[in-house]
Parts: C-alpha cells; sequence; structure tokens
C-alpha cells in the first residue's frame, strides 16, 4: 500500500509530539508542548498538538489529568498506573503509591459504587516552587498581574 504525503507528514508530526512530550519533565500543557515543538523548528499547529497528545494518551504513551482551563499531559510507559505529586508552580511530577487498590474498592462498595477507573493525583508546590509563582497548572505566568 502507498503512503500519501498528508499520512506521511501525519507520522512525522505524532513523532515529533511523542519525542517533544517525552522531552518534558513534569505535565504540559498542548499549549506549551507546541511552543516548545515550534520554538525548534517543528512545523506543527496546535490543533495537531491536541489531536497527537490526545491519541498518545488513549494508547497508553501519555498520562493526562484534567485541570482547570484543559489537561495536561506527560510521558509515560504504555501499560504502566500509576498516581503523581504534582507542583502546581512548575508543573514537575512524581509517581507515588496511593493508599492502595483495595482501599479503593473497599471505599466504592461501602458507597454502593462499582470501580470502573480511578485517578489519585496530588497537588502542590515542590521545594524549588515559592508559593507566589504563577500557577502553571492554570495556565498563568509569574508575569501576570
Amino acid at each position: 500500500m502507498k503512503t500519501t504525503a498528508h499520512e506521511a507528514r501525519s507520522t512525522v508530526q505524532r513523532e515529533a509530539v511523542r519525542t517533544g512530550l517525552a522531552s518534558c519533565e513534569g505535565f504540559v500543557s498542548a499549549g506549551q508542548l507546541h511552543d516548545l515543538l515550534t520554538g525548534q523548528g517543528v512545523s506543527v499547529g496546535l490543533a495537531t498538538v491536541y489531536r497527537q497528545l490526545n491519541s498518545l494518551a488513549e494508547s497508553g504513551q501519555a498520562d493526562t489529568i484534567p485541570v482547570a482551563g484543559g489537561q495536561l499531559f506527560r510521558s509515560c510507559t504504555p501499560g504502566s498506573h500509576h498516581h503523581h505529586l504534582i507542583c502546581e508552580g512548575c508543573g514537575l511530577a512524581v509517581e507515588i503509591d496511593p493508599p492502595d487498590e483495595a482501599w479503593i474498592e473497599r471505599a466504592a462498595q461501602r458507597r454502593g459504587f462499582t470501580v470502573t477507573r480511578h485517578l489519585f493525583e496530588v497537588f502542590g508546590r515542590c521545594r524549588e516552587c515559592p508559593e507566589h509563582v504563577g500557577d502553571v497548572l492554570e495556565g498563568s505566568t509569574s508575569d501576570d498581574s
């Protein structure tokens, strides 16, 4: 089967997004990743970055967390299940162990729920980020007034 120019470009863009995301230390927004990629001379639209990030998340190659105003992404190993401490100042994410899966099941059962999936993310500030720094997870910068 012959590859079209559109398919080839899509493959190149997907790889650029995957590689760019892997180079980031913490969670980032699609806009932040788009800025990084275009700053490196990669020709990719913001809508394409969103599509590719969501595709990576669906395939298990990226973690995603919902935040006010959208979602954030981080590269991960497919098939791994993990939880994070996330710095609201810089986006740094550190994997942690939650109480345990049995605790989640017991808490749900006591309240009449059947667990289909769960997220366990803890937000705060890392020791490198002072309280007054703009929240990266909210999309603001320290220059905002």
